[in-house]
């Protein structure tokens, strides 16, 4: 029977659907046609196929040629299934023997001259053909970064004639194996910023339990320079984290950050909200995906226009996008840490003590800050003012802890975390909050009146025992004493009222 079954790939979003390449030749018309809902691309594979075959001393089979790219009801799109189809081509015309399509998965682009070309997505095709046990087939340029998921067998080829003198038992291949990146940046060391005691505590509590953070303050007070220390007080990734954050960037098209090192993103404000969430015909990550398990940072937050900052709402809150168009519904994780910066007011000076003094008068500082929902605000668990350093201080040499030191903290910090709850602080839902974050006749009181006095609301108000259960694991304690609820209270200095 003149009928060959090639296991792929497709993608779509970050999945990784399976699909049969069904080649039939049949007598009739020479002629070759495609089906399964295929997009433009893949219609285009025909013309492809055929003189990749014939260029690389293969027959093209001159009768009818019928392909199905089953199921159907999964859209196709891309050059991915050039390799699959131009393979059940030749097992459907007895030029390769069909027992060479057992237990393997073929992924790649061909060019005219049989040559294999890299495919965008290979990773997340690379993690699903591992969890079916199969061995993956792809070309060269995406062997490598397939080889990071360390649980699939990965075989890359430079031309079809290669591979199929592999399958014949002509040529091996060799499996690919991940090499790590000899030398990795450090990144900046938070010691060397002048002064800012206050805004360092801050970067160390959010680091400790993966809390966003909002930093105020006027021009030159060390917001953005202090955001581009937390990479170094961050802990390295798990080994599934980092496969996830690579699976992300395999799908853009991006290149990764290095190797278990989580994300930092940092757009800039005229970034569209399609391009901060994702989206496109074809959908794809946008820059919360993009720094999912890091850290997305927002400078100049009042710059975004209003609607680009809500979508992120949703995401902050469940930790993943949805993105609907008329055929599907696409899905990417965004479970990342926020971290923006701005200015108290229009001119940059409202409440400074050191530097000159506001030109704005409250309503305009009002309807500056008004640019940032309430809701949205909610969801920062700390917002803390910085103040310009004194003179004196820039001409001293830099004092406090190294990024290392507090790192060390911050990873037994979030050891504690992990043993006590299975999850940082910051994940901690409101059910769980009642069990791990108990309160003692004292605390309760101080919290109390300080909701009343600030008006928050009861969401504010477990953000606030979030980071207190924070605090107090950063210090090695168990219960939550008074002090670590008021320390959690100051750290929250944008809800006070304007005067």
């Amino acid at each position: 029977m003149s009928l060959a079954l090639v296991n792929t790939r497709a993608s779509f979003g970050i999945k990784a659907p399976a699909v049969t390449v069904e080649v039939h030749i049949s007598n009739g018309l020479p002629g070759l046609s495609i089906v399964g809902l295929p997009e433009a691309a893949v219609k285009e594979s025909k013309d492809r196929v055929r003189s990749a075959l014939l260029n690389s001393q293969f027959e093209f089979p001159d009768r009818r040629v019928t392909i199905n790219l089953a199921p159907a009801d999964i859209p196709k799109d891309g050059s991915r299934f050039d390799l699959p189809i131009a393979l059940g081509i030749l097992v459907a015309s007895k030029q390769l023997p069909a027992s060479v399509l057992d237990g393997a998965e073929f992924v790649g682009e061909l060019a005219l001259t049989g040559k294999l070309r890299r495919v965008s997505g290979i990773l997340t095709a690379a993690i699903a053909c591992g969890k079916e046990q199969r061995v993956l087939f792809c070309a060269s340029g995406n062997a490598q970064e397939a080889s990071v998921c360390e649980y699939t067998s990965v075989k890359g080829a430079d031309s079809l004639v290669s591979l199929c003198e592999h399958l014949q038992g002509k040529h091996v291949l060799e499996e690919a194996i991940y090499i790590q990146p000899e030398a990795i940046e450090e990144p900046p060391n938070i010691n060397e910023v002048h002064g800012q005691p206050h805004g360092k505590r801050a970067l160390t509590i959010a680091a400790a339990g993966r809390h966003n953070l909002l930093m105020f303050g006027p021009p030159g007070t060390g917001k953005t320079l202090l955001a581009s220390r937390l990479p170094g007080l961050l802990p390295k990734l798990s080994n599934e984290d980092a496969l996830a954050v690579a699976a992300i960037y395999s799908i853009g098209t991006i290149t990764p950050p290095p190797h278990r090192q989580p994300p930092f993103r940092s757009p800039h404000h005229t970034a569209s909200a399609v391009a901060l969430v994702g989206g496109g015909s074809h959908p794809k990550p946008g820059e919360i995906s993009l720094a999912h398990n890091g850290v997305l940072f927002l400078d100049e937050l009042p710059e975004f226009p209003r609607h680009v900052l809500e979508v992120l709402r949703e995401p902050l809150e469940s930790g993943e996008i949805r993105i609907s168009r008329a055929t599907a519904q696409c899905q990417f994780p965004a479970k990342f840490q926020l971290i923006a910066a701005m200015n108290p007011c229009p001119c940059g000076y409202y409440g400074s003590q050191h530097s000159q003094s506001c030109r704005c008068s409250p309503d305009q500082v009002k309807r500056y800050r008004h640019k940032i929902s309430g809701p949205l605000l909610d969801r920062i668990d700390l917002h803390i003012g910085l103040q310009p350093i004194p003179i004196e201080q820039l001409h001293a040499r830099p004092e406090g802890p190294s990024s290392q030191e507090l790192l060390h903290k911050i990873e037994k910090a979030r050891a504690i975390q992990i043993q006590r709850q299975g999850k940082t602080n910051s994940e901690l839902g409101n059910k769980e909050i009642l069990q791990y974050c108990p309160l003692s006749d004292t605390s309760k009181s101080l919290l109390n009146r300080a909701l009343e006095t600030l008006k928050l609301s009861s969401r504010a108000y477990h953000r606030i025992l979030r980071v207190a259960r924070t605090i107090a694991d950063l210090d090695g304690n168990t219960d939550i004493n008074p002090q670590h609820i008021s320390e959690a209270l100051s750290l929250r200095q944008f809800d006070r009222p304007i005067s």
